[in-house]
């Protein structure tokens, strides 16, 4: 299978990188920098480029099977302002499948008909990140996409555990953290799987 993985030099999408090369896929990932990148495979292709160029995504979508966006927000607006680019791009490369990395915040409030970080279960003090990932998930929904929005609580380094909870729309009850190695094993199963076709994700312990 053809992947690219954006967000490949983050927390995340390094992780994805490593389990998609374990299974031999071929990787395509554009990034800015490079040499961030400190694998030598075959099967990896890098791309130097923005996600907000138009002629960058389109290079990089070309040929693609399914695409992962581990993006993160970094106190900007680079996730709202290149999603539009990459499911344009995918449109017109045929491509369906898109799993990106969300946040809790953008998932069903338990207790109110809003998502959790309108609510009062949102422990966090700034609603920016989850604001951009909102309008991510407002852009996928009314696309015709086949996307899945996996959306972590808090996300410690940590080492892969292998056993988690995921719930479709909610956070798993009482769940309060998830490491970056399970959420990116996770993410990265869905390639294989319509569990979750146009749905978001909570995933916990």
């Amino acid at each position: 299978m053809n992947i690219l993985i954006l967000g490949a030099t983050g927390r995340v999408g390094r992780k994805i990188v490593t389990y998609a090369h374990h299974d031999k896929h071929h990787v395509t990932v554009l990034v800015r920098t490079p040499e961030k990148i400190q694998i030598n495979n075959e099967n990896l292709t890098i791309i130097q480029g923005n996600v907000l160029n138009k002629d960058d995504i389109v290079r990089a979508t070309h040929g693609i099977d399914v695409v992962i966006s581990a993006l993160n927000t970094d106190g900007t607006t680079t996730l709202s302002e290149s999603m539009p680019l990459i499911i344009e791009a995918m449109l017109s490369e045929g491509i369906q499948r898109i799993i990106t990395i969300g946040t809790a915040g953008i998932l069903q409030s338990r207790t109110t008909p809003s998502l959790r970080y309108q609510s009062s279960e949102s422990k966090r003090n700034s609603v920016r990140a989850a604001k951009e990932h909102h309008k991510v998930y407002d852009m996928l929904k009314q696309s015709t996409l086949e996307w899945t929005i996996v959306c972590p609580t808090y996300l410690p380094a940590g080492e892969s555990v292998g056993k988690y909870r995921v719930d479709r729309n909610f956070l798993p009850e009482g769940g309060v953290e998830i490491s970056v190695s399970d959420t990116a094993e996770f993410t990265y199963t869905q390639i294989q799987s319509s569990d979750f076709i146009k749905s978001r994700v909570g995933i916990a312990y």
